[in-house]
């Protein structure tokens, strides 16, 4: 698989419901999150950041991907996506986002979001 038909696959499970079966399958152990709300290192972390996020989630009514483009030889896939959760407090949100992964051995070991808020 290229890198772009793997992050599709990632954004397939994830609209199966299955978030957590995707980080577990292309995630490295040594991979970083960055987003507006701070970094993560390490996998545990992580996946536990994951973990939280969907804690906050009281109902998932759709994602779309509205566009995944890469550079396979850098190893840097772009994704821009928009998700709609109604959180535990009631808030439904439209969450717009866009991201860069840098791939290494076959597994993400960086991923930046972009996203307001």
């Amino acid at each position: 698989m290229t890198l772009k038909e793997k992050t599709e696959d990632i954004y397939n499970q994830i609209g199966q419901g299955k978030l957590l079966d995707a980080f577990d399958q292309y995630y490295a152990d040594d991979v970083v999150i960055t987003e507006p709300r701070g970094t993560w290192e390490g996998k545990t972390a992580c996946r536990a950041h994951e973990e939280e996020f969907l804690g906050m989630v009281k109902e998932f009514h759709g994602m779309e991907v509205k566009v995944i483009t890469s550079d396979e030889d850098a190893g840097v896939v772009m994704h821009e996506t928009s998700m709609d959760v109604t959180f535990q407090d009631g808030n439904r949100v439209n969450m717009e986002q866009v991201g860069v992964q840098k791939w290494r051995d076959g597994k993400i070991v960086h991923e930046r979001f972009y996203y307001q808020g």
